[in-house]
C-alpha cells in the first residue's frame, strides 16, 4: 500500500460507524476540521477561512436554522451565486439533517417559483443581488414561511417585505451544541436536472453519496493536504458538490472558488489560486485551447484537469503540452457520482471515459454495464446500449416522482438515459443521449460525433447538432454553430470540413450560423430550446442541397 494509501480519508474518517462512506455530511465535515482545524479550507469572494473558522460558521449556521424552525427533512432553498453563504448553509443544513435546495441563479420567476413549490420549501436564503427575482417567486409559493437575504455589501434601498438580514440573524446565533443525529442514507440535498424534456426533476442526493464522492475524488486525483483545488463552477451544480469541495474536504486540502468561467480570465484565475488541481465541463476546454496561443500558457502549477466529456487523443495531447499540464477525463451523472474515470498515469484510449470508478475502500462495488434499450437486459462487449450503473452511492429517487423514479431505478440498477458501449476491457464509449440520435435514411447518426468533428475546425467555438423533419421520413440533420470571435466561417466551410472527416450521410444538410446558444447550469447547449425557437427549424438557414453541393 503506498503512502497515499496508508493516510487515505477513509482511514481517518468516521471510524465507528462501519463503512468508511457511510457518514452523514455534518460528522465528515467535523472530522476534517479536527484533523486540520487551522489550515485554509476555502478561498471564495475575497474571503478565506480556515477549517475551524468554517466549522463555526457552519454550526452558527445551523443555529441560526434551528432557531427559526427548520428541522430534519425540511427544504430550505438556496438562491446565491458562489459565496461564504452558499457553503454555510449546505453544511449548516446538512447538521440539522434538513434538506437544501440550489436554484440555478438564471431562472426567472416561474422557474423559480415551480422548484419551491415542488419542493415544498419551508425557507429560502436569496442573494441581495436576486432579491427582486425571488421576492417574486416566493409570493407564488405558500410553503415558504422565512425569507433570508444575504447582504455582502450595502443593504438594498428597497424595502423588502418579510426578509431576515442573513449575516444579522447568523451573528446572533450561537453554535449549535445539540446536535441531532443524522442517518447517511437520508436527503442531504434536491438538487434539480436541467429540465430538457419538461420541468426540471429533484435528483434526491444523501448524505453518504457526498462523501464517497469525496473519498473517491480524493483518491482518482492522487490528491494530498498540498493540494488546491480550482473550480469557476456554480454552487448550484453537482461537480462543484460532489468533485472540487467534497474531494477539498476529503483530502484535508484547500478550495478556491472563482465566481463563473470566463475564457479571458480563466488563467490569471488560476495563477492567481495557485490551483494544483481543475474541474472542467463541458465547453470549457475546447474555448480554452482556441484562445490564442501565449508563451506564458505552460506557467501554472495545475497538474491535473478533471471533468468530461471525452475528447480525441489529439486534442488531449495538444492541451496538455501546450498547458504543462495532464488531463483525466470521467463519466457521471448527478444521479450518481460513480459513474467511470481514467486513471493518473494509465492507458488512455481515443474517446473513451475510462473505466468504472471505484472506491478507496473495495468493498464499494461499482458495477458499469450495456444493456438493451427495450429490454433492459445486459448485452455482450462492442454493442452499442443504454449505460447502467449500480453502486452504493446512487440516488435514492427523484423527489416525489414515482413514475421516473421507478423508470430509471430498476433492479437495483440505475438506467441514465445515456447510450454507449464497452470493449473487452471495460473501458466505456459514450456515444450520445437516447433522445439526441438522429435516424437519416436508415442510418444512425451520434449528435455527438459529428458535434466533436464541427467543433475541430479552427474557427468554430462551439456547436449542437440536432434531428429536423426530412421530407423523405425520418430524419435530416441540422447544425448550429457559433463560430470563435473574429472568424470569418461560412456554412460551406463547415460542411467540406465535415465531409472530409465524416461519412457523407452523417454531414449536416442544414446550417444555422449562431451569435449565441442556450445553455444549461452545466454549460450543455439547451437542444430543446433550438427546436422550439422555429415552427419550421430548417427556415432561414442554409441549406447545403438547395445550393447544389454534393458529397458522393
Amino acid at each position: 500500500m503506498s503512502e497515499q494509501d496508508s493516510a487515505g480519508p477513509t482511514d481517518s474518517i468516521t471510524p465507528d460507524q462501519g463503512l468508511p462512506w457511510e457518514s452523514s455530511l455534518g460528522d465528515f465535515f467535523e472530522l476534517a476540521a479536527q484533523k486540520s482545524p487551522d489550515k485554509v479550507f476555502v478561498e471564495i469572494s475575497g474571503q478565506e477561512f480556515t477549517y475551524r473558522q468554517a466549522q463555526k460558521k457552519v454550526l452558527q449556521t445551523a443555529a441560526m436554522f434551528q432557531a427559526i424552525g427548520v428541522n430534519q427533512g425540511d427544504r430550505v432553498c438556496l438562491f446565491m451565486p458562489n459565496c461564504p453563504e452558499y457553503l454555510f448553509c449546505w453544511f449548516g443544513l446538512s447538521v440539522l439533517g434538513a434538506i437544501g435546495v440550489p436554484i440555478n441563479t438564471a431562472y426567472k420567476r416561474d422557474e423559480m417559483a415551480f422548484i419551491l413549490n415542488d419542493a415544498e420549501a419551508k425557507a429560502l436564503v436569496a442573494h441581495q443581488t436576486l432579491a427582486a427575482v425571488a421576492e417574486e417567486a416566493a409570493a407564488l409559493a405558500p410553503s415558504i414561511e422565512h425569507k433570508l437575504l444575504v447582504e455582502p455589501g450595502n443593504p438594498r434601498e428597497d424595502n423588502l417585505s418579510g426578509w431576515t438580514v442573513f449575516t444579522q440573524a447568523l451573528d446572533q446565533a450561537a453554535e449549535l451544541t445539540s446536535r441531532p443525529k443524522v442517518d447517511p442514507d437520508s436527503v442531504c440535498m434536491l438538487v434539480y436536472t436541467s429540465g430538457t424534456t419538461g420541468n426540471p426533476k429533484g435528483v434526491m442526493v444523501t448524505h453518504k453519496m457526498y462523501v464517497a464522492a469525496g473519498q473517491g475524488f480524493s483518491q482518482w486525483t492522487m490528491a494530498t493536504s498540498e493540494d488546491r483545488f480550482f473550480t469557476c463552477l456554480p454552487f448550484y451544480h453537482a461537480n462543484i458538490q460532489y468533485y472540487s469541495t467534497m474531494g477539498a474536504l476529503a483530502s484535508g486540502a484547500t478550495l478556491v472558488i472563482a465566481d463563473r468561467f470566463s475564457a479571458s480570465r480563466f488563467w490569471d484565475q488560476v495563477r492567481e489560486a495557485k490551483a494544483t488541481v481543475v474541474n472542467f465541463i463541458g465547453m470549457m476546454m475546447p474555448v480554452l485551447s482556441k484562445n490564442d496561443v501565449s508563451p506564458s500558457d505552460s506557467q501554472n502549477t495545475v497538474r491535473l484537469f478533471y471533468g468530461s466529456p471525452s475528447f480525441p487523443t489529439e486534442f488531449l495531447a495538444d492541451f496538455q503540452k501546450r498547458f504543462a499540464t495532464n488531463i483525466i477525463v470521467g463519466f457521471g451523472m448527478t444521479e450518481t457520482c460513480y459513474g467511470t474515470i481514467e486513471v493518473i498515469g494509465q492507458e488512455r484510449r481515443s474517446g473513451s471515459s475510462g473505466l468504472a470508478r471505484q472506491h478507496p475502500d473495495p468493498r464499494f462495488i461499482n458495477e458499469i454495464r450495456i444493456s438493451d434499450q427495450e429490454t433492459g437486459e445486459a448485452i455482450g462487449t462492442g454493442t452499442v446500449g443504454e449505460i447502467t450503473i449500480k453502486n452504493p452511492a446512487t440516488m435514492p429517487g427523484y423527489w416525489r416522482n414515482e413514475e421516473q423514479t421507478k423508470f430509471s431505478l430498476r433492479d437495483g440498477w440505475l438506467y441514465t438515459g445515456d447510450l454507449g458501449w464497452m470493449d473487452d476491457d471495460g473501458f466505456l464509449y459514450f456515444v450520445d443521449r437516447k433522445k439526441d440520435i438522429i435516424r437519416r435514411r436508415g442510418e444512425n447518426i451520434s449528435s455527438q460525433e459529428v458535434e466533436d468533428v464541427i467543433k475541430r475546425h479552427p474557427d468554430v467555438l462551439d456547436c449542437a447538432v440536432v434531428a429536423v423533419p426530412s421530407d423523405l421520413g425520418e430524419d435530416e440533420v441540422k447544425a448550429y454553430i457559433l463560430p470563435r470571435q473574429g472568424a470569418d466561417l461560412s456554412p460551406e466551410d463547415v460542411v467540406y470540413w465535415c465531409a472530409d472527416n465524416l461519412a457523407y450521410f452523417k454531414v449536416p444538410r442544414y446550417l444555422e450560423m449562431r451569435e449565441d446558444l442556450p445553455r444549461t447550469p452545466s454549460l450543455r447547449v439547451r437542444k430543446d430550446l433550438l427546436r422550439q425557437e422555429k415552427e419550421d427549424p430548417t427556415e432561414g438557414c442554409f441549406d447545403r442541397e438547395a445550393a447544389g453541393i454534393k458529397l458522393r
